[in-house]
């Protein structure tokens, strides 16, 4: 088994080190997120650090990376109009989801760039991607500085929630398999899970 000290790290190559610190902490969600620019200039990009992080009030969080390395043009369109959306990425769209990663002047919308279609529901300012199996309109709330390495985490509570009829149990269960909605291992490994079991709430033993 390879086995690497805190200081081995720094020796890693650059990319090496990368991928494997972003892919050695487990799969995580696959989302597109949709914002739209005060001057209207619609922008979509891919996220893998969108979060649970409670359910009432209903939240999710997000992380950032340093606004001052590049321009994050999917953050500030948040900080301007307070509005976005989170869509789950699914099997049919991978290629064009990661595409949304390239880094394009804030001018030019994604939505130009591939076949990722807008769509707006229920007057939200900020673009839901078309067929995505789940979609969720938020706002911001708050956001917190990361000091270790300068990273943002913001908070957002949605406000709607638009689900594909036949992926919801009668439980509430959203069942991501049924859709074919994929995860993501590290920065450009996408994957597609399938539910195996689900094990009811437990209890200490007697």
């Amino acid at each position: 088994m390879l086995h690497l000290k805190r200081q081995d790290f720094d020796d890693l190559d650059h990319v090496y080190r990368i991928n494997m610190m972003n892919s050695c902490s487990g799969f995580k969600s696959a989302n597109l997120i949709g914002t739209k620019s005060n001057d209207g200039t619609p922008n979509v990009a891919v996220f893998s650090s969108v979060t649970h992080l409670g359910s009432n009030p209903p939240l999710l969080g997000i992380v950032f990376r340093p606004v001052s390395d590049v321009p994050r043009n999917t953050y500030e369109n948040i900080k301007e109009t307070g509005q976005f959306t989170v869509n789950h990425i699914h099997l049919d769209i991978i290629e064009q989801a990661h595409h949304t990663s390239a880094k394009y002047d804030k001018s030019i919308s994604e939505f130009d760039i591939t076949k990722l279609e807008e769509e707006y529901k229920n007057d939200w300012h900020a673009p839901f991607v078309k067929g995505a199996p789940i979609q969720m309109a938020l706002t911001y709330c708050e956001e917190y500085l990361i000091k270790a390495n300068n990273t943002i985490q913001l908070i957002a509570e949605i406000k709607d929630l638009y689900i594909q009829n036949d992926i919801v149990e009668d439980d509430g269960f959203v069942n991501l398999a049924k859709a074919n909605i994929v995860a993501i291992n590290g920065l450009d490994g996408y994957a597609l899970p399938s539910l195996k079991q689900r094990i009811e709430y437990q209890r200490p033993k007697k």
